[in-house]
Formats: structure tokens, C-alpha cells, sequence
């Protein structure tokens, strides 16, 4: 449960994302308009952007509401970046390791957040720990849920795989080990956007020239907003959106049995 967003196009301050508008992801924190489970993402936040030519993100998280930082509006002024994630958190359990549960994640050029949660985790997921290496495993930044589908995610993209297969495949995974799981995930290596939708609310805002902005619900009323349909993988860069759907894991054929030899 959280509210997220990631934004690539020219440079801007944070706060032109996050802070300055009607409903910008900093008043989402306590005033969310389409929040399907949870009211108040009070347990956390953080913002990772780019520099130019430095492949690597920087991060600031903590552990505590946005509204209660004093250095967070300074921050976001002041720093301007084309590439950005950030996130506000309703924790699915509240306190639990504290600023290094919050989002975004980060691995080499990689920022990633998780919208949702596992029901029955971590007996839900058990049997994942097995695609894992141990080093990941004991590795982990945090916890919990998000942490270990941020794990999941990232031992595919170290594997090679496409930034939109990594979370296509994980979100199809995880769901066929707990069915009722929400995995809306926000995925970007600073030059494109990869997101799903699976059980809450995905919007993007895509102009010429201005951008895009991927979104767990607009932050403000401009018309050209666009609502992602459940089920969707979504990939991004600063002049194109393409939507592709999720099938979930039972539209999966099964495999046909074998014939009988003929005699």
C-alpha cells in the first residue's frame, strides 16, 4: 500500500512533481483520492533522481510521514533532475525496518518501487526463495514483502532480462504463488519506465516535449491524463507510452497431453 510515481523528460525541480501540485504526491500522503486500500501513507517516503552523467541514482528516505521532514521541501526545490521515483508508504506492518522498507529500492542504475501487498507473506512466497541465490537472500534491504519482489525482480535484470520482462515475469510468478496479491511495481534505470497494474491504480501523463509521468493517480485535473487498465504491463520513455496486458496465471494453457502412439 502507497502511492508512487516516476517522471523522465527535461529537467525540473522535484517539486514541480512531488510537491507543487493540487494533488502532488507529497499530499497523497494523507489526502489520497484514489487509494483503493489504505488512507494514510505515513509510514515512510523517499525520492531517487539522476545527475547528469552519472548512471547511478542518488536516494533520500525516511521512515516517518513526509509532512514531518523539515529538510524535504528545501530538497525538492532545489534539486532538479530528468529522471526521477519516489514513493509514500503505508507499510502493511507499520514501523517494520524502518527507512530501509521505503522506496524506492536501488541497485546499480535501477530505482524500484512496489505498490500493494502479498497476502500470507512470508509463507505465501516460501517457495521462491529457491530461485533466489543465498547471497540475495541474506542480502536483502529489508524484511518484507516488497523487498522480496524487489529481489525477484532484480536477480532477472542481473540475469539479462529487459527491464518490462523482469517485472512481467515476476508479477505473473508471485501471483501464482498468492492469488490475491496486489503488484502494482514502478521500475526505472533513469532512461525508461517500467510499471504494472495488478489490483490498484496506475495513471500516465505523456506530452511532447514535457515528458512523461507515471503515477499511481494524477496530481492534478489536466484532462491528458490516462488511466492504465488492470492487468497492464506498461513501459515508458520521455516521448512514448505502449500498454501491454497481463494475462494472469491460470489463462495460461496448460500443456497439451501427450498423444498415444499410433500402432
Amino acid at each position: 500500500m502507497c502511492r508512487h510515481l516516476a517522471y523522465l523528460g527535461p529537467e525540473e525541480p522535484l517539486g514541480r512533481f512531488l510537491v507543487e501540485p493540487p494533488h502532488s504526491l507529497y499530499r497523497q500522503s494523507w489526502e489520497p483520492r484514489r487509494q483503493r486500500y489504505g488512507t494514510v501513507n505515513a509510514d515512510g517516503f523517499g525520492v531517487g533522481w539522476y545527475a547528469e552523467g552519472d548512471p547511478v541514482p542518488a536516494r533520500y528516505r525516511r521512515a516517518g510521514p513526509v509532512w514531518a521532514d523539515l529538510s524535504y521541501a528545501d530538497l525538492t526545490r532545489v534539486v532538479r533532475s530528468g529522471a526521477v521515483l519516489a514513493a509514500v508508504r503505508d507499510a502493511t506492518l507499520a514501523g517494520a525496518d524502518a527507512e530501509a522498507a521505503a522506496a524506492p529500492y536501488a541497485a546499480g542504475p535501477w530505482l524500484f518501487s512496489h505498490n500493494g501487498a502479498v497476502p500470507g507473506w512470508p509463507r505465501s512466497l516460501a517457495g521462491l526463495t529457491e530461485t533466489l541465490p543465498p547471497a540475495d537472500l541474506l542480502s536483502m534491504e529489508a524484511r518484507n514483502d516488497s523487498a522480496f519482489v524487489w529481489a525477484l525482480v532484480l536477480n532477472r535484470l542481473r540475469g539479462g532480462d529487459e527491464e518490462c520482462q523482469a517485472l512481467a515475469d515476476t508479477v505473473l510468478e508471485v501471483a501464482a504463488a498468492a492469488p490475491a496479491s496486489r503488484l502494482n511495481l514502478l521500475l526505472t534505470n533513469g532512461e525508461s519506465i517500467a510499471a504494472t497494474a495488478w489490483g490498484d491504480t496506475l495513471w500516465y501523463l505523456s506530452r511532447p516535449g514535457l515528458g512523461t509521468v507515471v503515477a499511481s493517480e494524477p496530481y492534478d485535473d489536466d484532462p491528458h491524463w490516462q488511466e492504465v487498465p488492470d492487468r497492464t504491463l506498461l513501459t515508458a520513455d520521455r516521448t512514448d507510452v505502449l500498454l501491454t496486458p497481463l494475462k494472469e496465471p491460470s489463462d495460461t494453457p496448460a500443456p497439451a497431453p501427450p498423444k498415444e502412439p499410433s500402432t
